[in-house]
């Protein structure tokens, strides 16, 4: 296990800032990698669940989830620290795209640029998806939830937070049924 220090989480949180373009699912292979394989901070189950809980407030899963690992790995402290590393880097991005850049913006190469990096991120997304949902997959009716869920989102327009609180429910109910 790794050390469990501010400084390494505000380390590792600062890489996953710095190093995850496109934000929200594009960033899970990383922190899965940094808190998961190579920090041992949380096992796959808990990071799950991590996800699913931070996932489930308002604001950015970056966000959420630094200040949900590093509470749970030193506290308050922890969490603040984690929360400074993960935002750092795109403050900064920001104040200089909005010092330097705003001016370039209708320029044919950062458009193309910009052009470029749009499918690139789907695919990131694609990928999270693949990575994250394979274990669930091995399972019929976990598999069917997934599609079920996936389609109500694209089809129906449902809220996420009533997904997310139904299918919490569903969960419920199967482990009172005695299904695991």
């Amino acid at each position: 296990m790794s050390e469990r220090t501010y400084f390494k989480l505000f380390t590792v949180f600062l890489r996953i800032g710095a190093f995850t373009f496109g934000g929200g699912y594009a960033m899970l292979p990383i922190i899965k990698r940094e808190i998961v394989d190579i920090n041992s901070w949380l096992d796959e189950d808990d990071f799950l669940n991590t996800i699913a809980v931070t996932q489930s407030v308002p604001g950015a899963l970056a966000v959420n989830t630094a200040i949900f690992v590093g509470y749970k790995i030193k506290g308050m402290t922890g969490a603040m620290w984690s929360l400074a590393g993960v935002v750092l880097p795109s403050f900064l991005i920001i104040l200089t795209i909005v010092a330097f850049l705003l001016n370039w913006k209708h320029h044919p190469i950062v458009e193309a640029a910009f052009n470029g990096i749009r499918p690139g991120i789907v695919g990131l997304i694609i990928a999270s998806a693949f990575q994250i949902g394979a274990p669930f997959l091995k399972n019929n009716i976990k598999a069917i939830v997934i599609f079920l869920i996936a389609s109500i989102l694209s089809l129906l327009g449902v809220h996420t937070f009533l997904i997310i609180i139904t299918f919490g429910i569903a969960g419920i109910y199967t482990l009172n049924e005695g299904e695991h």
